[in-house]
């Protein structure tokens, strides 16, 4: 397979794990591959990553973060 037919994975800085169970469910949050933390919400993500000096200017931009086992709007176990 040639590098070009491959396809394209992105690695962003910023990567939120799936929901976990909790009271309230949490989600956490590795940086650089280290984990810094747990987000209960959006804004919890945010600024871990603006205290490691990154700014998120798209949320949805794979190339910015990466959110597993749901979206920015999963904070809620199914």
């Amino acid at each position: 397979m040639t590098e070009s037919a491959s396809p394209y994975i992105s690695h962003p800085r910023v990567l939120v794990l799936g929901v976990q169970p909790g009271t309230p469910p949490f989600r956490i949050v590795e940086i650089d591959g280290q984990v810094v933390g747990e987000a209960k919400q959006l804004t919890d993500v945010l600024q871990a990553a603006a205290a490691y000096g990154i700014v998120v200017h798209d949320l949805d931009d794979p190339d910015q973060v990466r959110w597993v086992g749901g979206d920015k709007l999963t904070w809620t176990l199914r």
